[in-house]
């Protein structure tokens, strides 16, 4: 996406990733835009009649004017027009949970890592969210690639002794190797290994469409938390 930019103001689409309260009408928010986590002051936006109030609210997209200023980090939010609601998402205390789980682990990693990949990740999920669409794909889709956005790629090319996969073995997820070990009794075979492939080169309404998947996403699931440190 490319970013417009007029003096010392940011025109760009954000997600809320935080909201604090500060001061009597005023919040701090933390934003996931496509070119990083931008922090900025919405001034009054907790009065009644405020135009800033419609376009932050949790799991919406909004196209936002950031005004920057070169002797603060904090920038002044100066308007905020939501284009997409994914309010089905807070209808259903597991859609929620997960919704927010999502949150909480962009906030943490966008800390450290300015991709627009991010900012297109979290909207994805929150679309099939919003669907009620399989969470344990959506999940297994938000941590994998939300690992390799942080540059820990999972392997799926090489087992744990470096050779190539094979499609006529079977493996086991070994956790200290992050990485396939060859196993005769294994719980994960060719089809889980092309899955995790294509949710990690594909958007999420690919993968969706895949036949059969629902067989194969506990082993994904259980991967993916492994990878990204997750009980």
């Amino acid at each position: 996406m490319q970013t417009n930019r007029r003096r010392n103001d940011l025109r760009t689409k954000a997600i809320i990733l935080h909201r604090t309260k500060y001061g009597e009408t005023d919040r701090i928010l933390n934003l996931l835009t496509p070119e990083g986590r931008k922090s900025c002051v919405a001034k009054g936006v907790r009065k009644e009649k405020s135009k800033l109030a419609g376009g932050i609210e949790m799991f919406t997209v909004a196209d936002i004017v950031i005004h920057e200023s070169e002797k603060s980090d904090m920038g002044i939010l100066t308007s905020a027009k939501m284009t997409k609601s994914y309010m089905n998402i807070i209808s259903d205390l597991d859609r929620f949970e997960l919704g927010s789980k999502i949150i909480k682990h962009a906030n943490k990693i966008s800390e450290n890592v300015d991709s627009p990949e991010l900012f297109s990740l979290v909207n994805q999920c929150f679309w099939a969210l919003d669907k009620d669409l399989n969470r344990e794909l959506i999940e297994g889709y938000f941590l994998l690639n939300l690992m390799r956005i942080s540059g820990e790629d999972v392997n799926l090319h090489r087992d744990t002794n470096g050779e190539k996969l094979d499609a006529d073995k079977k493996y086991v997820w070994d956790t200290y190797e992050n990485s396939l070990k060859p196993e005769n009794n294994g719980n994960i075979e060719v089809n889980h290994i092309k899955v995790m492939r294509l949710m990690l080169t594909s958007p999420l309404k690919t993968v969706i469409q895949v036949k059969e998947i629902k067989s194969l996403l506990p082993e994904v699931l259980y991967i993916a938390k492994s990878v990204a440190k997750i009980s």
